[in-house]
């Protein structure tokens, strides 16, 4: 009986020790791809290096190997060939200055304002709701509809909305919105003003866009207009151009800066709500009223040598892609009115495919600028593979994140943040600043971009060397991208942005659905 009981016991212990060691991790494929990538990238990023340190160990042994008299010979023969020592200098002084004459300028980043508007025009997701009915025009089921769209919106309770639009009832009017809009753009250049120190008469170059609010004067005669600026400035305002275009304008400023030396280029972002809130009940047009909030953004640029040691960015690239030869595309954000004659922008249920297909050329075009050499062999042997030899396989996706440390996608809607967030397999920390932005602010259209960078900043993440990626989306249809490399450790103490005084607050759990108290 005790030879039995101990079998049994060596048994069950032979059982665990067998259970124990199936649990065990397969080491082999437990090893992580992503280190096994990353050395690989290094590998070949360094190549170079590894090549250019045996060959320079040749020409150090061969150059220890000359002696006093050789160099006293080849003196010697130079003296004999001073035609052509002279032509041979005055060729390398002639090609030094060329290429010191051509050169692209150096387009720094300042800084740069966001506006925070004042609490008291603060709409949370009730009071919208609220005003939307009061304003009695909303069929029961489009009341429904937009409160659906608000629960899933990725919105929080402090957004803002322009004051003729919270009173009761609305004054949508063209002196309200010319309100707004001095209200945001002058607020925003004030603080960017004062934080940079330079004065309104010294700005040569203006540059403002505006989709959806185009009076005469112009917003950029407004601007124009109230800081005096002088005659000879440059101004330009973009209309039309959708939430992309604060990139279009980032890129026309740096042009701009090519051309006219040691100037100081102001850009002015923003987008206008008073006039162009929906009043009416078609759907596709409803969607915009619940994810559009007021904000706005001020950038100054300059070229000037003396400003790159207290300049925050240098911009080092801009892709432009427009979509618009293709009428699904052209079509998709459409500004028109409906059946019963109110104005309002409609949104496609082709967004996102046209969206991602603008993205597709977008970072085709920005790749080859930005990628390591280990992720453009990758790519191109995929291709090759697909494309020649036919072979059944995914195509290989850039890993962007060793091209970036910083991303800033423009905080449109939550759908477009997620499908970014797969597609280029980013973590939460990289779309923290777009899902904070959209949850704190709204979409601010073309600002938006600014609020997220202002968060990065907050949170002190930006390092000296830090590369930055700006992505915007825009009717036309558009995508732009604009790549920031970091000038200096950005500390947030010494910060004036929207973000500080509740930093601390962020990041919050958005949940997918945040339901609405019915009033």
């Amino acid at each position: 009986m005790g030879d039995e009981n101990k079998k049994n016991s060596v048994g069950s212990e032979t059982a665990r020790i067998s259970v124990e060691i199936n649990n065990l991790p397969n080491f082999l494929q437990s090893i992580r791809l992503k280190y096994v990538k990353l050395g690989y990238h290094y590998l070949i990023s360094n190549a170079m290096y590894l090549f250019l340190v045996p060959v320079l160990g040749v020409l150090c042994v061969h150059v220890m190997t000359i002696s006093v008299e050789d160099l006293i010979q080849l003196l010697d023969k130079l003296k004999f060939n001073l035609i052509t020592v002279i032509l041979c200098s005055a060729v390398v002084v002639f090609l030094g200055t060329l290429y010191f004459m051509t050169r692209p300028r150096k387009v720094y980043l300042v800084d740069f304002s966001c506006y925070k508007p004042k609490p008291d025009v603060m709409c949370s997701k009730e009071t919208f709701m609220e005003r939307s009915k009061q304003a009695r025009i909303f069929t029961e089921e489009n009341l429904a509809f937009q409160k659906k769209i608000l629960e899933r919106s990725g919105l929080g309770q402090k957004t803002y909305f322009p004051e003729a639009l919270l009173r009761v009832p609305a004054e949508p009017n063209m002196a309200e919105a010319r309100k707004e809009a001095e209200m945001v753009m002058f607020g925003a250049i004030d603080e960017l003003l004062a934080k940079t120190r330079v004065k309104a008469k010294d700005i040569g170059i203006l540059v403002v866009n505006c989709s959806l609010f185009n009076p005469t004067p112009s917003l950029s005669a407004m601007i124009v207009n109230h800081y005096k600026l002088r005659g000879n400035v440059m101004s330009y305002n973009l209309g039309g151009m959708g939430c992309s275009a604060g990139l279009i304008s980032i890129d026309l400023a740096k042009q701009l800066l090519q051309v006219n030396p040691n100037s100081y280029a102001l850009v002015v972002s923003t987008e206008n709500i008073t006039l162009n809130w929906y009043f009416g009940n078609n759907r596709s047009m409803l969607v915009s009223n619940c994810i559009f909030r007021m904000g706005g953004a001020a950038i100054l640029l300059s070229n000037r040598s003396t400003d790159g040691r207290r300049s925050k960015y240098q911009l080092i690239h801009t892709v432009r892609t427009h979509k618009g030869a293709d009428d699904r595309s052209y079509g998709c954000v459409f500004q028109e009115e409906d059946e019963k004659k109110e104005i309002g922008v409609a949104l496609s249920k082709d967004l996102m495919a046209v969206a991602g297909e603008a993205l597709k050329t977008n970072i085709t075009t920005l790749g080859p600028l930005v990628l390591p050499m280990s992720e453009q062999l990758l790519f191109f042997m995929t291709l090759v593979a697909r494309k020649i030899f036919k072979m059944k396989i995914k195509p290989y996706i850039p890993d962007f994140k060793l091209a970036f440390e910083h991303f800033c996608i423009h905080a449109g809607g939550r759908a477009v943040l997620d499908e970014l967030e797969k597609n280029l397999e980013l973590s939460q920390w990289h779309m923290e600043p777009s899902r904070m932005t959209l949850y704190r602010f709204g979409n601010t259209s073309s600002s938006s971009l600014w609020y997220e960078l202002a968060y990065t900043e907050a949170k002190g993440r930006i390092k000296k060397g830090d590369r930055t990626w700006q992505i915007a989306f825009g009717s036309g249809f558009k995508c732009n991208s604009a790549v920031w490399r970091a000038l200096k450790t950005i500390n947030p103490v010494k910060e004036k942005n929207p973000w500080m005084d509740e930093v601390h607050e962020f990041p919050v759990e958005v949940p997918r659905i945040v339901t609405i108290n019915d009033s």
